[in-house]
């Protein structure tokens, strides 16, 4: 049946009798291609019947569909067109895991990080209007989404007005994790209904989101209102594969491509360090922002239950929380996705570095992290926290360093401080030389033209391209600056003894390390320069291929330094 669907208008088409075995063939398509390439699972498998209903009541693209979060828009991809390019899901040059208006008209927005469709929603409604068009706006959002602040902000001003949005409920009771707060508990004693009706939405539901004709006659009386209106919709994460629904974990919120290797990552060596920093420290408490297991806080909640709290996908919310836990004598470590505390920027810089709160942020995903695409890099905190005053930021080499960093920064008392690292496994430990000021010496020519800084995992990198680089009789020394925010007035002085020096980070280039120690070298005979990547976005594949295409590999310093020198 798949394979005769190129547009929604196939799936209005369709006899009410042919839905259901729409929907069995769609679960075994999901299962077979995101086995093969890896991706979100879970979240689509519970999303199908809902999805078939929307498209057989309203007329996408000029009715508005859009995700919260856009993970769980598979089904909407296969219903308008794109069956052929799931082979390429999550794959360099091919189909985005998540909504993207680059692939198709029917996306609007590239919406992976949660609590913004009904932003969006408002805003579309109100252009519509304004330009005297008919066009609904349909958003499907999930019951973790709805712990944001935003959703609640948008609601406020949905329900204040007489624009027909229809927000469709896609209640299964869990983000990542089991869905945290007041809110949830109100889905589950159906008191939920009122708060909406209080914000001046109709309420329908709540409908079984797996049956496709009650979620259709909802969805048409809702379309029939004319107003602003929520379809509750209950449905199961994972539903219709028994593996993904009895897994208590996640229920197969994601999967591996085939074939791909395992191996200890850098969350694993985190996680480890917490739960013993955590038997030694009782003031050490943790925050994670629907994340516990992604951010590797799952033993530690397991060790000390009363001292992680997760806050739901409320970022904003976490850090000044932990603002108020630090006042009140506690160490805060918030654990999050690097890409997503830019959503916490002003809470960080005002409510907790303005006080001078000793507040450990751990920023699993940093640099390039690879399939999940532009949304997802975490490419961004490196280059931005800097500006923070009072700020510490800590980019790890290895398991040992990020161990010995972690210690370093909780034993702060008077300002925040910032742990970061990728989504990768981890290597060997790195060890040092010797240590100068704050900075590690990796390796130390003896009158080295050259000084490679090494910024956290890239130090292996460096330390293959100084190798090469001696075969070419370029003599070089690489060191680890171990902290890269404030500049350590060490290292300013070491690298000024270089003739070239070449900083290596997993960052955009602007606001990096490389562009501080710049400016702090003007007027001295160092060439300074900057090897990171470019300030834009970037499309989704492997860390390793994202950072090869950019130079950030072995191969590609040694080519940029003899370039510098001049050198063939």
């Amino acid at each position: 049946m798949l394979a005769d669907i190129t547009s929604p208008a196939d799936v209005r088409a369709l006899s009410s009798s042919e839905l259901g075995a729409l929907a069995s063939e769609v679960r075994s398509f999901l299962i077979s291609k995101v086995h093969r390439t890896g991706g979100h699972l879970g979240p689509n498998l519970g999303a199908v019947e809902l999805t078939i209903a929307v498209h057989r009541v309203f007329t996408s693209p000029v009715d508005v569909v859009l995700f919260d979060t856009g993970h769980q828009s598979y089904m909407h991809k296969m219903l308008t067109g794109r069956c052929s390019d799931f082979d390429s899901l999550r794959q360099a040059g091919g189909m985005s895991g998540y909504p993207s208006a680059a692939e198709s008209a029917h996306d609007v927005v590239e919406n992976s990080h949660a609590s913004t469709a009904l932003s969006y929603a408002d805003g579309l409604a109100k252009a519509f209007e304004l330009g005297g068009t008919e066009r609904r706006v349909v958003a499907i959002v999930g019951d973790g989404a709805l712990t944001g602040g935003m959703c609640w902000e948008a609601l406020n001003n949905i329900g204040g007005s007489s624009r027909p949005v229809v927000v469709l409920l896609n209640d299964n009771g869990r983000s990542y994790d089991p869905t945290a707060g007041g809110f949830a508990a109100s889905l589950l004693d159906g008191t939920a209904r009122g708060l909406f009706e209080a914000l001046g939405l109709a309420y329908i539901g709540e409908v079984d989101g797996h049956h496709v004709h009650a979620v259709e006659n909802a969805l048409w009386e809702a379309k029939s209102l004319g107003r602003p209106v929520v379809v509750h919709c209950k449905t199961v994460k994972g539903k219709g594969y028994p593996a993904a629904e009895s897994d208590e974990a996640d229920r197969m919120h994601a999967v591996g491509a085939a074939g791909a290797t395992g191996g200890r990552t850098w969350t694993d060596a985190f996680s480890d360090e917490i739960v013993a920093i955590g038997a030694e420290r009782p003031d050490v408490v943790c925050l994670t922002a629907a994340m516990l297991e992604p951010v590797g806080l799952r033993p530690f909640s397991e060790r000390f239950p009363s001292r992680v709290f997760d806050v739901g996908i409320a970022e904003q919310h976490a850090v000044t929380s932990a603002a108020g836990m630090a006042m009140g004598g506690l160490h805060p470590v918030v654990a999050v996705y690097a890409t997503f505390l830019s959503r916490a920027f002003d809470q960080l810089l005002m409510d907790v570095a303005l006080h001078r709160l000793p507040v450990t942020f751990v920023l699993d995903r940093a640099g390039v992290t690879g399939p999940d695409g532009a949304s997802h890099h975490g490419m961004w905190d490196a280059s931005v926290l800097p500006v923070v005053p009072g700020l510490r930021l800590a980019a790890p080499r290895d398991p040992a360093s990020l161990a010995a960093l972690l210690r370093e920064a909780v034993e702060v008392v008077d300002g925040p401080t910032v742990v970061r690292y990728p989504k990768a496994a981890v290597g060997p430990d790195v060890p040092a030389v010797r240590r100068v000021g704050h900075f590690d010496v990796l390796r130390e020519a003896p009158d080295a033209e050259v000084l490679l800084i090494a910024v956290g995992p890239l130090a292996g990198a460096c330390l293959a391209a100084a190798d090469e680089l001696a075969s070419h009789d370029v003599r070089v020394t690489v060191v680890d600056p171990r902290w890269t925010a404030p500049l350590d007035p060490h290292l300013v002085k070491y690298s000024g003894r270089h003739r070239l020096v070449l900083a290596v980070e997993d960052t955009t280039s602007t606001g990096a390390l490389g562009a501080r120690l710049g400016q702090a070298l003007t007027g001295t005979s160092a060439c300074v320069a900057t090897f990171a990547l470019p300030p834009r976005f970037l499309p989704h594949d492997s860390r390793a291929r994202i950072l090869r295409a950019h130079g950030l590999d072995a191969a590609g310093i040694t080519t940029s330094v003899l370039k510098r020198l001049g050198v063939k």
